[in-house]
Formats: structure tokens, C-alpha cells, sequence
């Protein structure tokens, strides 16, 4: 038993969940509550299941582009088998249901239509018929749906969305799926799937990611100009670095500091929020 719940932990890529926890814990702080009951519902729906959902299904959709990722089968990704396909959609459907039937009795109609697109991107990033993922620019596009819980929690909680922070972190997000897909370029190309990455190249990808990201600086500049500056100076190290070196191998290198990037800018968010809070001077 516990070696099955690991498992599911480890496909769920555990590493990633600041993406989905991290965002709807600062949607909740940017309504000045700091613990809103209300909110631990949506919250604990996006540690586990939503990241199962998303990684999950990912998996079983992928496992010709994994076969091929030396990346896969580490704390990067799961490399699954065909036989645990079933396990993982028993998993998806056991943790994410029971969440989702919850929210449509009793959030808004709003909310509820907020999440059920947010759950629909992600399966179909990965599923037919739609597969965002085989569809240059719309891979990277549809990857703007991780900013949805800034929206989600606000709608939630009947508090007003700070739609600069909104919009900033779509064209974040944008811009990060399309720079972490320049790693997995040669793959991709060889099990015949054409994302963006694939279709640009790495310098042309770094610079689709640099429109986003500092399309992104302005938006959050409009919220705070401290996070601003991190995520510019984040951005262009990496922009930067891989447009000197534009290959694959330099995505790969740059992962890691790709990864950190949420946790880095989202504590600097947190941080600047929480003495506000603290002080009196937010909302």
C-alpha cells in the first residue's frame, strides 16, 4: 500500500507543487485574509490530486517522448509502465472527484466554471482529441492556465481578482512552459511531436520566452516593483544564458534554475504580502 502511494507522490512530481499550492495560497493572501476557511477546500484539492491530474495523465499520454527522456524516471518525472495506467486513472478519479463534486455544491457558479476550465486544460494539454501539447503555440498558451487559482480563490471568497498579478502570472506562465520545453527538444522531434520549442528552435523560444516574462515584469510592476525585479532578473539570467548557448543541453542545465524560479519570486511575493498584512498597510 504505501509503496503504491509513493509511487502516485512520485508521478505526481512533488517538485512541481509550489506551480499549483504556492499560487492559490497567495490568491487567497492577496484577499488580506490570512487563513480563510473557505479557501483549505481548494488549497488541499491543489496539492496531490490536481498535480496527479495534471502529471498523471500526462504520463499516460507521453510514455513514447518518456521512453526516450533520460529525464524521466527521476524527481524531474515518472517514467510509467503500461500497466499502471489504470492505478493512475483510479488515482486521478478517487482524489479529484470528491474535490470537485464539494466545489459545485458549494462555490459560486463562477468558481465552478473557473475550475472545471482549469481541470479541462490540463487533461487536454495532454489527451486527444485536443493534445495542446502536439500543437505549437498552443502548447505554450494553454500552459497560462497554472495562473487560474489567483483567480479562482479570490472568485471563491467573493473578493475582488488583483488582476495586474492575474494576467501577470498567465504571461508568466506562458513563457516558462515554452523555456523548460527547449530541454526536451531532441525527443520530442524524434517521437514526432512538434511543440513550440520544436518549431522556434532554442534561440527563437528564448526569445518567445523573453516577450512573455517581460510582459509579465510590467504586470507585476503594477503590484509591486520588488517582485518585479526578481522576476526580471530571473528571467533574463535565463533568457540571457540560453540565447549565448541555444541548445538543448542548455535548457537542461538551466532547469534547475528554472524550477526554483517560482519558489524564489513566490517568496519574495509572500514575503512583501505578509509584512503588509502584518503591518496593517494591506489590503
Amino acid at each position: 500500500m504505501w509503496s503504491t502511494v509513493t509511487r502516485l507522490i512520485h508521478i505526481s512530481r512533488p517538485v512541481l507543487w509550489i506551480n499549483t499550492i504556492g499560487t492559490g495560497v497567495l490568491g487567497m493572501w492577496l484577499t488580506g485574509q490570512l487563513l480563510d476557511v473557505q479557501a483549505i477546500p481548494i488549497i488541499l484539492w491543489l496539492t496531490l490530486p490536481f498535480n496527479l491530474l495534471i502529471y498523471g495523465v500526462n504520463d499516460i499520454y507521453d510514455q513514447d517522448t518518456d521512453a526516450l527522456n533520460p529525464r524521466k524516471g527521476s524527481i524531474e518525472g515518472a517514467r510509467i509502465t503500461p500497466n499502471e495506467v489504470r492505478l493512475i486513472l483510479w488515482a486521478v478519479a478517487l482524489t479529484n472527484v470528491p474535490f470537485l463534486v464539494y466545489f459545485v455544491v458549494a462555490l459560486p457558479p463562477m468558481a465552478i466554471a473557473l475550475i472545471l476550465l482549469y481541470t479541462a486544460v490540463f487533461v487536454f494539454y495532454s489527451a486527444p482529441p485536443l493534445h495542446f501539447k502536439r500543437r505549437p503555440f498552443l502548447d505554450s498558451l494553454s500552459n497560462a492556465a497554472y495562473g487560474l487559482p489567483l483567480l479562482i480563490v479570490p472568485v471563491a471568497l467573493d473578493a475582488p481578482p488583483v488582476w495586474p498579478a492575474v494576467v501577470g502570472l498567465l504571461t508568466w506562465s506562458v513563457a516558462k512552459h515554452a523555456f523548460d520545453a527547449v530541454q526536451d527538444i531532441e525527443e520530442d522531434r524524434e517521437a514526432g511531436i512538434t511543440t513550440t520549442a520544436v518549431l522556434l528552435g532554442p534561440r527563437r523560444t528564448a526569445i518567445w520566452s523573453a516577450a512573455w516574462w517581460l510582459a509579465s515584469t510590467v504586470l507585476f510592476a503594477l503590484v509591486s516593483i520588488p517582485v518585479a525585479a526578481v522576476n526580471l532578473a530571473i528571467a533574463g539570467v535565463l533568457v540571457v544564458w540560453l540565447l549565448v548557448r541555444p541548445t538543448p543541453a542548455t535548457g537542461r542545465r538551466l532547469y534547475p534554475l528554472s524550477v526554483a524560479f517560482p519558489y524564489i519570486a513566490g517568496s519574495v511575493a509572500s514575503g512583501l504580502l505578509l509584512a503588509a498584512m502584518f503591518l496593517g498597510i494591506y489590503p
